[in-house]
């Protein structure tokens, strides 16, 4: 019965390979609560693929750029530096510290059209050297998006593509989809109109996974679930290294 079980498991793990969604093994840079981990693939955030992010407010897609960051954060620390195109840029560099990201180790790639956008995103997922790929893309067919993953496929870089308000949201390739929304931030009397970002983040879809929805909060230490206690002495621990 062991065995069976073991030979189950190592089929899985080449279907994933073949996939190709990468396998961490014990570790991974990005480290969600494992809540959310387990809606994953062996447990473990899919790097070296294609996300989707699709939002249709405009402070959905802030929602989204922030959640973005602190994965970038983390996908950085490990590896080389990313590359965010886009035809509007919408990102203040500065305000990236917020998310211990350097802003010098983004690339912003800014053009006209969004062909170029598209172009340019195809040819950065191709680069070995880069920790990322964030991509300010609206509209993206399954052929296009075929390409993207089969570029990270080659290359192990992990792309981002951000849909605001599409036209289409048919099926595309990407291993992962998602919608980020932002909620309130939690009231505590020890610092007034103060707090940490909170985002309701929902996985549509993950390829050979569990799709689900979190209530999450980010702080210093990184996202961690939604909990109320947990955030007053969050905020506490805060007061007393300002004190």
């Amino acid at each position: 019965m062991a065995l069976k079980a073991d030979i189950i498991a190592q089929l899985k793990k080449e279907l994933l390979q073949l996939q190709g969604i990468k396998l961490s093994g014990e570790f991974s840079a990005v480290q969600l609560p494992p809540a959310i981990n387990q809606a994953f693939p062996q447990h473990t955030f899919p790097t070296g693929a294609v996300h989707e992010f699709i939002s249709h407010h405009p402070e959905d897609f802030a929602a989204t750029i922030g959640f973005i960051n602190t994965i970038l954060q983390a996908l950085m620390a490990h590896g080389g530096p990313c590359m965010w195109i886009s035809s509007r840029r919408q990102t203040f560099p500065p305000g990236l510290a917020v998310f211990g990201i350097q802003p010098e180790r983004i690339v912003f790639v800014d053009v006209q059209t969004q062909r170029d956008v598209l172009w340019a995103t195809e040819e950065c997922l191709k680069c070995e050297k880069l920790a990322a790929v964030v991509s300010d893309l609206k509209e993206v067919s399954f052929v296009q998006s075929r390409k993207m993953q089969l570029a990270v496929e080659a290359s192990r870089v992990t792309g981002f593509i951000l849909r605001h308000q599409p036209k289409l949201t048919e099926t595309t390739a990407s291993v992962a989809r998602w919608r980020i929304k932002p909620l309130a931030t939690p009231k505590d009397e020890l610092i007034p109109g103060l707090g940490f970002a909170s985002w309701q983040v929902t996985l549509e879809k993950i390829r050979n996974g569990v799709p689900g929805s979190w209530q999450v909060i980010n702080d210093p230490d990184g996202i961690m679930l939604y909990n109320p206690q947990t955030i007053t002495e969050k905020n506490e621990q805060q007061i007393r290294k300002i004190v």
